[in-house]
Protein backbone atom coordinates (compact mmCIF):
# COMPACT_ATOMS: atom_id res chain seq x y z
CA UNK A 1 0.00 0.00 0.00
CA UNK A 2 2.85 2.32 0.87
CA UNK A 3 4.55 1.75 -2.50
CA UNK A 4 1.28 2.53 -4.28
CA UNK A 5 1.06 5.88 -2.47
CA UNK A 6 4.68 6.59 -3.33
CA UNK A 7 4.06 5.79 -6.99
CA UNK A 8 0.95 8.02 -7.01
CA UNK A 9 2.95 10.82 -5.39
CA UNK A 10 5.69 10.48 -7.96
CA UNK A 11 3.14 10.64 -10.78
CA UNK A 12 1.50 13.66 -9.17
CA UNK A 13 4.72 15.65 -8.98
CA UNK A 14 5.70 14.43 -12.44
CA UNK A 15 2.40 15.72 -13.82
CA UNK A 16 2.94 19.10 -12.18
CA UNK A 17 6.47 19.28 -13.55
CA UNK A 18 5.29 18.26 -17.01
CA UNK A 19 2.48 20.84 -16.94
CA UNK A 20 4.84 23.62 -15.91
CA UNK A 21 7.34 22.58 -18.54
CA UNK A 22 4.61 22.53 -21.18
CA UNK A 23 3.37 26.00 -20.20
CA UNK A 24 6.92 27.36 -20.20
CA UNK A 25 7.59 25.78 -23.59
CA UNK A 26 4.41 27.19 -25.15
CA UNK A 27 5.00 30.69 -23.77
CA UNK A 28 8.63 30.78 -24.80
CA UNK A 29 7.94 29.26 -28.21
CA UNK A 30 5.44 32.03 -29.08
CA UNK A 31 7.88 34.77 -28.06
CA UNK A 32 11.02 33.42 -29.72
CA UNK A 33 12.09 34.41 -33.21
CA UNK A 34 14.40 31.41 -33.83
CA UNK A 35 11.85 28.63 -33.43
CA UNK A 36 13.86 25.88 -35.14
CA UNK A 37 16.78 26.42 -32.79
CA UNK A 38 14.38 26.57 -29.87
CA UNK A 39 12.83 23.20 -30.78
CA UNK A 40 16.32 21.67 -31.01
CA UNK A 41 17.15 22.88 -27.48
CA UNK A 42 13.99 21.33 -26.05
CA UNK A 43 14.60 18.07 -27.91
CA UNK A 44 18.08 17.82 -26.39
CA UNK A 45 16.66 18.73 -22.98
CA UNK A 46 14.00 16.02 -23.23
CA UNK A 47 16.66 13.44 -24.17
CA UNK A 48 18.88 14.49 -21.23
CA UNK A 49 15.95 14.26 -18.79
CA UNK A 50 15.07 10.81 -20.12
CA UNK A 51 18.66 9.65 -19.62
CA UNK A 52 18.63 11.05 -16.10
CA UNK A 53 15.38 9.28 -15.18
CA UNK A 54 16.00 5.90 -16.80
CA UNK A 55 19.83 5.68 -16.63
CA UNK A 56 21.31 7.90 -13.92
CA UNK A 57 18.74 7.27 -11.20
CA UNK A 58 18.94 3.44 -11.46
CA UNK A 59 22.75 3.59 -11.39
CA UNK A 60 22.74 5.77 -8.28
CA UNK A 61 20.30 3.43 -6.55
CA UNK A 62 22.46 0.43 -7.38
CA UNK A 63 25.20 1.75 -5.11
CA UNK A 64 28.94 1.15 -4.96
CA UNK A 65 31.19 1.99 -7.86
CA UNK A 66 28.18 1.89 -10.17
CA UNK A 67 26.63 4.82 -8.28
CA UNK A 68 29.86 6.81 -8.67
CA UNK A 69 29.72 6.19 -12.40
CA UNK A 70 26.10 7.36 -12.40
CA UNK A 71 27.13 10.58 -10.68
CA UNK A 72 29.81 11.27 -13.31
CA UNK A 73 27.24 10.54 -16.01
CA UNK A 74 24.82 13.02 -14.35
CA UNK A 75 27.55 15.67 -14.35
CA UNK A 76 28.11 15.09 -18.06
CA UNK A 77 24.38 15.47 -18.70
CA UNK A 78 24.39 18.70 -16.67
CA UNK A 79 27.22 20.07 -18.78
CA UNK A 80 25.19 19.35 -21.89
CA UNK A 81 22.23 21.32 -20.45
CA UNK A 82 24.58 24.14 -19.47
CA UNK A 83 25.89 24.35 -23.03
CA UNK A 84 22.37 24.31 -24.46
CA UNK A 85 20.72 26.74 -22.02
CA UNK A 86 23.64 28.76 -20.65
CA UNK A 87 23.07 31.76 -22.90
CA UNK A 88 19.34 31.82 -22.19
CA UNK A 89 19.89 31.60 -18.42
CA UNK A 90 22.40 34.47 -18.58
CA UNK A 91 19.86 36.57 -20.46
CA UNK A 92 17.18 35.85 -17.85
CA UNK A 93 19.49 36.98 -15.03
CA UNK A 94 20.73 40.10 -16.84
CA UNK A 95 17.41 41.09 -18.41
CA UNK A 96 15.95 43.04 -15.42
CA UNK A 97 19.06 45.21 -15.29
CA UNK A 98 19.30 45.69 -19.06
CA UNK A 99 15.61 46.64 -19.21
CA UNK A 100 16.38 49.71 -17.13
CA UNK A 101 18.28 51.10 -20.12
CA UNK A 102 16.75 49.57 -23.25
CA UNK A 103 13.12 49.21 -22.18
CA UNK A 104 13.12 45.42 -22.33
CA UNK A 105 10.79 43.49 -24.61
CA UNK A 106 7.95 46.00 -24.32
CA UNK A 107 6.80 47.10 -27.74
CA UNK A 108 7.22 50.88 -28.20
CA UNK A 109 3.95 52.76 -28.45
CA UNK A 110 3.17 53.54 -32.05
CA UNK A 111 2.92 57.28 -32.62
CA UNK A 112 2.45 59.37 -35.74
CA UNK A 113 5.43 61.28 -37.08
CA UNK A 114 4.88 64.63 -38.76
CA UNK A 115 8.46 65.87 -39.01
CA UNK A 116 8.59 65.20 -42.76
CA UNK A 117 5.30 67.05 -43.28
CA UNK A 118 6.51 70.03 -41.23
CA UNK A 119 9.76 70.10 -43.21
CA UNK A 120 7.93 70.13 -46.54
CA UNK A 121 5.57 72.81 -45.27
CA UNK A 122 8.52 75.00 -44.33
CA UNK A 123 9.85 74.53 -47.88
CA UNK A 124 6.39 75.55 -49.17
CA UNK A 125 5.73 72.12 -50.66
CA UNK A 126 2.20 72.24 -49.31
CA UNK A 127 0.65 69.48 -51.43
CA UNK A 128 3.43 67.04 -50.56
CA UNK A 129 3.02 67.97 -46.90
CA UNK A 130 -0.69 67.14 -47.02
CA UNK A 131 0.13 63.77 -48.58
CA UNK A 132 2.50 62.95 -45.71
CA UNK A 133 -0.06 64.02 -43.11
CA UNK A 134 -2.80 61.95 -44.73
CA UNK A 135 -0.53 58.89 -44.73
CA UNK A 136 -0.11 59.26 -40.97
CA UNK A 137 -3.83 59.84 -40.49
CA UNK A 138 -4.57 56.63 -42.36
CA UNK A 139 -2.79 54.82 -39.51
CA UNK A 140 -3.98 57.16 -36.74
CA UNK A 141 -7.32 58.57 -37.97
CA UNK A 142 -8.26 60.37 -34.73
CA UNK A 143 -4.91 62.01 -33.98
CA UNK A 144 -5.66 65.61 -33.06
CA UNK A 145 -2.22 66.91 -34.01
CA UNK A 146 -2.45 65.48 -37.51
CA UNK A 147 -5.99 66.70 -38.07
CA UNK A 148 -5.12 70.24 -37.01
CA UNK A 149 -1.91 70.21 -39.06
CA UNK A 150 -3.78 69.10 -42.18
CA UNK A 151 -6.54 71.66 -41.65
CA UNK A 152 -4.05 74.48 -41.04
CA UNK A 153 -2.18 73.68 -44.26
CA UNK A 154 -5.47 73.66 -46.14
CA UNK A 155 -6.79 76.88 -44.63
CA UNK A 156 -3.67 78.99 -44.21
CA UNK A 157 -1.33 77.75 -46.94
CA UNK A 158 -3.55 76.39 -49.71
CA UNK A 159 -6.33 78.93 -49.03
CA UNK A 160 -8.79 76.05 -49.10
CA UNK A 161 -11.04 76.94 -46.16
CA UNK A 162 -13.89 74.63 -47.33
CA UNK A 163 -11.43 71.73 -47.36
CA UNK A 164 -10.26 72.59 -43.85
CA UNK A 165 -13.89 72.76 -42.74
CA UNK A 166 -14.53 69.27 -44.11
CA UNK A 167 -11.43 67.95 -42.32
CA UNK A 168 -12.40 69.41 -38.94
CA UNK A 169 -16.08 68.51 -39.22
CA UNK A 170 -15.16 64.93 -40.08
CA UNK A 171 -13.02 64.79 -36.94
CA UNK A 172 -15.75 66.41 -34.83
CA UNK A 173 -18.32 63.87 -36.02
CA UNK A 174 -16.27 60.89 -34.81
CA UNK A 175 -18.14 59.28 -31.87
CA UNK A 176 -14.95 58.51 -29.93
CA UNK A 177 -13.29 61.93 -30.41
CA UNK A 178 -12.48 63.61 -27.05
CA UNK A 179 -14.92 66.50 -26.37
CA UNK A 180 -12.20 69.02 -25.54
CA UNK A 181 -10.40 68.28 -28.79
CA UNK A 182 -13.63 68.57 -30.77
CA UNK A 183 -14.40 71.93 -29.15
CA UNK A 184 -10.87 73.15 -29.85
CA UNK A 185 -11.13 72.10 -33.51
CA UNK A 186 -14.49 73.81 -34.03
CA UNK A 187 -13.30 76.95 -32.23
CA UNK A 188 -10.27 77.09 -34.51
CA UNK A 189 -12.59 76.67 -37.50
CA UNK A 190 -14.65 79.64 -36.28
CA UNK A 191 -11.48 81.71 -35.93
CA UNK A 192 -10.48 80.87 -39.50
CA UNK A 193 -13.92 81.86 -40.79
CA UNK A 194 -13.56 85.23 -39.09
CA UNK A 195 -9.91 85.86 -39.88
CA UNK A 196 -9.58 84.45 -43.40
CA UNK A 197 -13.06 84.87 -44.84
CA UNK A 198 -14.72 87.44 -42.54
CA UNK A 199 -17.69 85.08 -42.52
CA UNK A 200 -19.56 85.64 -39.27
CA UNK A 201 -22.40 83.26 -40.16
CA UNK A 202 -20.08 80.31 -40.75
CA UNK A 203 -18.19 81.10 -37.55
CA UNK A 204 -21.47 81.17 -35.67
CA UNK A 205 -22.44 77.79 -37.14
CA UNK A 206 -19.18 76.23 -35.97
CA UNK A 207 -19.64 77.53 -32.41
CA UNK A 208 -23.30 76.53 -32.33
CA UNK A 209 -22.24 72.99 -33.19
CA UNK A 210 -20.27 72.89 -29.90
CA UNK A 211 -23.34 74.01 -27.95
CA UNK A 212 -25.52 71.37 -29.61
CA UNK A 213 -22.98 68.56 -29.35
CA UNK A 214 -22.04 69.16 -25.69
CA UNK A 215 -25.07 70.74 -23.99
CA UNK A 216 -24.89 71.80 -20.33
CA UNK A 217 -21.09 71.60 -20.20
CA UNK A 218 -18.29 74.08 -19.69
CA UNK A 219 -17.44 73.66 -23.37
CA UNK A 220 -20.95 74.77 -24.33
CA UNK A 221 -20.74 77.75 -21.94
CA UNK A 222 -17.46 78.88 -23.48
CA UNK A 223 -18.86 78.51 -26.98
CA UNK A 224 -21.98 80.48 -25.99
CA UNK A 225 -19.70 83.23 -24.68
CA UNK A 226 -17.91 83.34 -28.04
CA UNK A 227 -21.27 83.42 -29.82
CA UNK A 228 -22.31 86.41 -27.75
CA UNK A 229 -19.12 88.25 -28.70
CA UNK A 230 -19.62 87.53 -32.41
CA UNK A 231 -22.25 90.26 -32.55
CA UNK A 232 -19.64 92.59 -31.16
CA UNK A 233 -20.69 94.58 -28.12
CA UNK A 234 -18.31 97.25 -29.33
CA UNK A 235 -20.28 97.53 -32.57
CA UNK A 236 -23.51 97.90 -30.60
CA UNK A 237 -21.98 100.70 -28.55
CA UNK A 238 -20.81 102.46 -31.68
CA UNK A 239 -24.28 102.18 -33.14
CA UNK A 240 -25.72 103.67 -29.92
CA UNK A 241 -23.50 106.72 -30.40
CA UNK A 242 -24.32 106.94 -34.11
CA UNK A 243 -20.69 107.70 -34.84
CA UNK A 244 -19.69 108.60 -38.37
CA UNK A 245 -16.23 108.31 -39.95
CA UNK A 246 -14.30 111.51 -39.44
CA UNK A 247 -10.93 112.83 -40.49
CA UNK A 248 -8.38 113.14 -37.71
CA UNK A 249 -7.22 116.75 -37.40
CA UNK A 250 -3.62 117.73 -36.96
CA UNK A 251 -2.39 117.34 -33.40
CA UNK A 252 -1.78 120.27 -31.09
CA UNK A 253 1.71 121.71 -31.41
CA UNK A 254 3.81 122.64 -28.40
CA UNK A 255 1.45 120.79 -26.08
CA UNK A 256 4.01 120.96 -23.30
CA UNK A 257 3.68 124.78 -23.20
CA UNK A 258 -0.06 124.78 -22.51
CA UNK A 259 -1.26 125.60 -19.00
CA UNK A 260 -3.69 122.68 -19.09
CA UNK A 261 -4.31 119.79 -21.48
CA UNK A 262 -7.62 118.75 -19.96
CA UNK A 263 -9.57 120.12 -22.93
CA UNK A 264 -7.58 117.84 -25.25
CA UNK A 265 -8.75 114.62 -23.60
CA UNK A 266 -11.32 112.64 -25.60
CA UNK A 267 -14.83 112.84 -24.22
CA UNK A 268 -15.78 109.85 -22.10
CA UNK A 269 -18.63 107.67 -23.22
CA UNK A 270 -21.85 108.41 -21.35
CA UNK A 271 -22.39 105.52 -18.85
CA UNK A 272 -26.14 105.77 -19.43
CA UNK A 273 -25.69 104.99 -23.12
CA UNK A 274 -23.32 102.15 -22.23
CA UNK A 275 -25.81 100.67 -19.78
CA UNK A 276 -28.63 100.84 -22.32
CA UNK A 277 -26.44 99.17 -24.94
CA UNK A 278 -25.37 96.41 -22.55
CA UNK A 279 -28.96 95.72 -21.49
CA UNK A 280 -30.04 95.46 -25.12
CA UNK A 281 -27.10 93.20 -25.89
CA UNK A 282 -27.82 90.91 -22.93
CA UNK A 283 -31.43 90.47 -24.02
CA UNK A 284 -30.07 88.79 -27.16
CA UNK A 285 -26.99 87.17 -25.61
CA UNK A 286 -27.69 86.41 -21.94
CA UNK A 287 -24.52 84.33 -21.57
CA UNK A 288 -22.15 87.20 -22.38
CA UNK A 289 -20.33 87.36 -19.06
CA UNK A 290 -18.10 90.27 -20.06
CA UNK A 291 -21.02 92.54 -20.92
CA UNK A 292 -22.87 91.59 -17.72
CA UNK A 293 -19.80 92.32 -15.60
CA UNK A 294 -19.38 95.76 -17.18
CA UNK A 295 -23.08 96.48 -16.67
CA UNK A 296 -22.75 95.62 -12.97
CA UNK A 297 -19.90 98.10 -12.56
CA UNK A 298 -21.94 100.84 -14.24
CA UNK A 299 -24.90 100.11 -11.97
CA UNK A 300 -22.70 100.46 -8.90
CA UNK A 301 -20.41 103.35 -9.89
CA UNK A 302 -22.69 105.52 -12.00
CA UNK A 303 -26.19 104.81 -10.69
CA UNK A 304 -25.11 104.07 -7.11
CA UNK A 305 -27.32 100.97 -7.24
CA UNK A 306 -25.34 98.30 -5.45
CA UNK A 307 -28.43 96.07 -5.37
CA UNK A 308 -28.63 95.96 -9.17
CA UNK A 309 -24.90 95.38 -9.46
CA UNK A 310 -25.13 92.56 -6.93
CA UNK A 311 -27.95 90.96 -8.91
CA UNK A 312 -25.90 90.98 -12.13
CA UNK A 313 -22.79 89.58 -10.47
CA UNK A 314 -24.74 86.89 -8.62
CA UNK A 315 -26.10 85.70 -11.96
CA UNK A 316 -22.51 85.30 -13.11
CA UNK A 317 -21.40 83.63 -9.88
CA UNK A 318 -24.27 81.14 -9.86
CA UNK A 319 -24.09 80.49 -13.60
CA UNK A 320 -23.46 76.86 -14.61
CA UNK A 321 -20.09 75.56 -15.76
CA UNK A 322 -18.12 78.67 -14.83
CA UNK A 323 -14.39 78.12 -14.12
CA UNK A 324 -13.34 78.62 -10.48
CA UNK A 325 -10.96 81.42 -11.41
CA UNK A 326 -13.76 83.44 -13.01
CA UNK A 327 -16.15 82.84 -10.11
CA UNK A 328 -13.48 83.99 -7.65
CA UNK A 329 -12.87 87.09 -9.79
CA UNK A 330 -16.57 88.03 -9.68
CA UNK A 331 -16.78 87.48 -5.92
CA UNK A 332 -13.75 89.71 -5.40
CA UNK A 333 -15.25 92.33 -7.72
CA UNK A 334 -18.50 92.21 -5.73
CA UNK A 335 -16.49 92.69 -2.54
CA UNK A 336 -14.73 95.70 -4.11
CA UNK A 337 -18.05 97.30 -5.04
CA UNK A 338 -19.47 96.59 -1.60
CA UNK A 339 -16.49 98.26 0.09
CA UNK A 340 -16.56 101.30 -2.20
CA UNK A 341 -20.30 101.82 -1.78
CA UNK A 342 -20.66 101.56 1.96
CA UNK A 343 -21.60 97.93 2.65
CA UNK A 344 -21.09 96.52 6.15
CA UNK A 345 -17.94 94.67 7.11
CA UNK A 346 -19.79 91.40 7.76
CA UNK A 347 -21.40 91.45 4.32
CA UNK A 348 -18.05 91.89 2.57
CA UNK A 349 -16.51 89.20 4.77
CA UNK A 350 -19.30 86.80 3.83
CA UNK A 351 -18.76 87.57 0.12
CA UNK A 352 -15.05 86.75 0.28
CA UNK A 353 -15.78 83.74 2.46
CA UNK A 354 -17.72 82.18 -0.43
CA UNK A 355 -14.46 81.83 -2.35
CA UNK A 356 -12.97 79.77 0.47
CA UNK A 357 -16.15 77.70 0.86
CA UNK A 358 -16.45 76.85 -2.80
CA UNK A 359 -12.80 76.28 -3.68
CA UNK A 360 -11.00 75.41 -0.40
CA UNK A 361 -8.09 73.61 -2.07
CA UNK A 362 -7.44 75.99 -4.96
CA UNK A 363 -5.03 78.96 -5.06
CA UNK A 364 -7.97 81.40 -5.28
CA UNK A 365 -9.01 80.33 -1.78
CA UNK A 366 -5.57 81.15 -0.40
CA UNK A 367 -5.75 84.59 -2.01
CA UNK A 368 -9.19 85.11 -0.46
CA UNK A 369 -7.89 84.10 2.99
CA UNK A 370 -5.07 86.60 2.65
CA UNK A 371 -7.51 89.35 1.72
CA UNK A 372 -9.79 88.45 4.63
CA UNK A 373 -6.82 88.91 6.93
CA UNK A 374 -6.35 92.53 5.81
CA UNK A 375 -10.02 93.35 5.18
CA UNK A 376 -10.28 95.74 8.14
CA UNK A 377 -7.33 97.69 6.76
CA UNK A 378 -9.18 98.03 3.45
CA UNK A 379 -12.16 99.51 5.28
CA UNK A 380 -9.96 101.96 7.18
CA UNK A 381 -8.16 103.03 4.01
CA UNK A 382 -11.37 103.50 2.06
CA UNK A 383 -12.09 107.21 1.72
CA UNK A 384 -15.70 108.30 2.02
CA UNK A 385 -17.20 109.10 -1.34
CA UNK A 386 -19.20 112.36 -1.58
CA UNK A 387 -22.89 111.96 -2.28
CA UNK A 388 -24.02 112.29 -5.87
CA UNK A 389 -27.39 113.76 -6.66
CA UNK A 390 -29.03 111.77 -9.44
CA UNK A 391 -31.69 112.92 -11.85
CA UNK A 392 -35.08 111.26 -11.75
CA UNK A 393 -35.55 110.27 -15.38
CA UNK A 394 -32.13 110.39 -16.91
CA UNK A 395 -30.60 108.06 -14.35
CA UNK A 396 -33.09 105.29 -15.03
CA UNK A 397 -31.84 104.71 -18.56
CA UNK A 398 -30.76 101.10 -18.89
CA UNK A 399 -32.16 100.04 -15.51
CA UNK A 400 -35.43 98.71 -16.85
CA UNK A 401 -35.06 95.17 -18.05
CA UNK A 402 -36.87 91.95 -17.59
CA UNK A 403 -35.89 88.36 -17.19
CA UNK A 404 -34.89 87.66 -20.83
CA UNK A 405 -31.23 88.56 -20.23
CA UNK A 406 -30.82 86.46 -17.09
CA UNK A 407 -29.12 83.08 -17.03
Amino acid sequence: MRSAFEIAGHFFWLAILAGFAGWLFHRSYKRTEERARYLFKWTVTAAVLACYIWVVMPLVRYGGYVAIGGIFFAVALGNILAIVWGHAITEIIAKPFASLYDGGDAEPEAKPAYSAAWSKRMRRNFLEATVDVRQQLDRFPNDMEGVMLLASIQAEDLKDLPGAEITLNHFADQPDAPPKQVAAALTQLADWHLKLAEDVDSARAALEKIVVQFPDTELAAQAAQRLARLGGTEKILLAAHDRQPTFVPEGVKNIGLLESSAHLRPAETDPALLAAAYVKHLEQHPLDTEAREKLAVIYADHYQRLDLATNELEQLIEGPHQPPKRVAHWLNLLADLQIHHGAQYELVRATLGKVVERFPNLPVAEIARSRLGRLKLEFKGQAKMPGVKLGEYEQNIGLKYGSPHKF
